[in-house]
């Protein structure tokens, strides 16, 4: 039930509602895509555009998480056409580039002028932040490269490591980075997991580089009023995070956000609803079939976990650098999305032909049925015809592998 009470804001009087738990656990999930009938038409371009930033990740168990995070979504959506969706790499054709939003991101292409404040306080820092100097002439050799050659990956300005240390980088790798990290250079595509490397001005629409250029309050204001739309609701940390943007910048701007204050029953902060969100609530819904799922823990979703905690009652952390005898759940733990909550986790592993499970842990004996869903849907989406448990923790051991026998 929602409740509507007025505070005083500045003098003025303002709504404030007040959500229960599970309204607000709903409205992220709609934020998110998760509720409803997938818009395929509108296919991944749609759904970035709905999210706002993917996060890209190293690790591929069972996929990449730039991958997982469409397929979360839309289903078994092609592998090629989600590469495809992302990246088009045509001059002054863009319709993303890959910058540090929350982390290394996937971003509309409208989002370049946004960001222009992030740009130039990466070019304000020693050395562009990265803490590695480099030559004035070798940043002089990469942009020569480019100009002369066209798009580049780092094989093409002399290899991306001085051994096979993986920070060891080389002079021409820092160099590209750093003129990534201030905007000189930008990335619109990957070939095998290597950015290729292109000039702005070449690679991006006109309209986005004419666009004016937001100052550092309007970005802000911006990105708050975005990471509300993705959110549904949430804390000022919630928000801030989205875009990693630090809290004492974003306090003062939050009345100019257009997002409404909230409670919620149960959270011990304020916080803050997307008006369109509210209005969805008012009318009943948000409506629709929830999506059985296995998340990558880098999904926008989950990816702060003081919010994933809060909101899902999970715990969870990302074990990978986790030495392999103190690992709880798994080298790249998933969790099980099903009927708006998260019911346990999965460390997925392939091969060949057959999805390994190698550790699962449920928390009920009842998520056997929808874990069996994600793995066998999982499996037919990595293009595995079988589907096999080594160990499971807990609970629902003998109905999980009842229902995948």
């Amino acid at each position: 039930m929602t409740k509507v009470t007025s505070v005083p804001l500045g003098g003025r009087t303002q709504p404030r509602t007040e959500l229960s738990a599970a309204e607000a656990r709903r409205l992220a999930l709609h934020a998110q895509g998760m509720i409803g009938v997938p818009d395929r038409r509108a296919g991944v371009k749609g759904m970035l555009h709905g999210l706002g930033a993917v996060q890209l990740d190293t690790i591929s168990v069972l996929a990449r998480s730039h991958e997982l995070v469409p397929y979360a979504r839309l289903g078994a959506v092609g592998r090629e056409a989600v590469e495809k969706a992302y990246w088009n790499h045509e001059a002054h054709g863009a319709s993303t580039f890959e910058y540090w939003a929350h982390a290394a991101c996937i971003l509309p292409v409208e989002e370049w002028p946004t960001f222009a404040y992030r740009r130039a306080d990466y070019r304000r820092r020693e050395n562009g932040g990265w803490g590695m100097a480099t030559s004035s002439e070798t940043t002089a050799t990469v942009l020569g490269k480019l100009r002369d050659l066209g798009p580049c990956t780092t094989a093409d300005f002399g290899g991306a490591r001085k051994s096979a240390e993986w920070w060891d980088w080389s002079d021409t790798k820092i160099a590209v980075e750093k003129l990534l990290a201030t905007g000189d250079v930008v990335c619109v595509e990957r070939r095998g997991w290597r950015r290729v490397y292109d000039l702005p001005e070449r690679a991006l629409p006109k309209p986005v580089l004419d666009a004016p250029e937001l100052t550092v309050e309007e970005a802000h204001i911006r990105l708050l009023a975005l990471a509300g739309a993705r959110l549904g609701v949430g804390t000022i940390g919630d928000l801030a995070d989205y875009y990693r943007l630090k809290i004492p910048d974003a306090k003062p701007l939050m009345d100019r956000t257009g997002l409404v204050p909230v409670t919620v029953r149960g959270w011990t902060q304020p916080a803050w609803a997307d008006p369109a969100a509210l209005d969805l609530l008012a009318s009943g819904g948000p409506r629709g079939r929830h999506r059985t799922t296995l998340l990558s823990p880098f999904d926008s979703l989950i990816w702060e976990r003081g919010r994933m905690e809060r909101i899902f009652g999970m715990v969870h952390r990302i074990e990978a650098y986790t030495p392999a005898a103190e690992r709880v759940h798994g080298y790249f733990a998933m969790p099980l999305l099903a009927g708006g909550k998260l019911l346990g986790r999965v460390d997925p592993k392939r091969e060949g032909k057959t999805l390994i499970a190698k550790k699962v842990s449920l928390d009920s004996p009842t998520a056997a049925r929808p874990m069996a869903e994600a793995l066998r849907e999982a499996a037919s989406w990595v293009g595995c015809d079988n589907v096999v448990v080594e160990l499971v923790t807990g609970t629902g051991e003998a109905e999980l592998r009842a229902e995948l026998a």
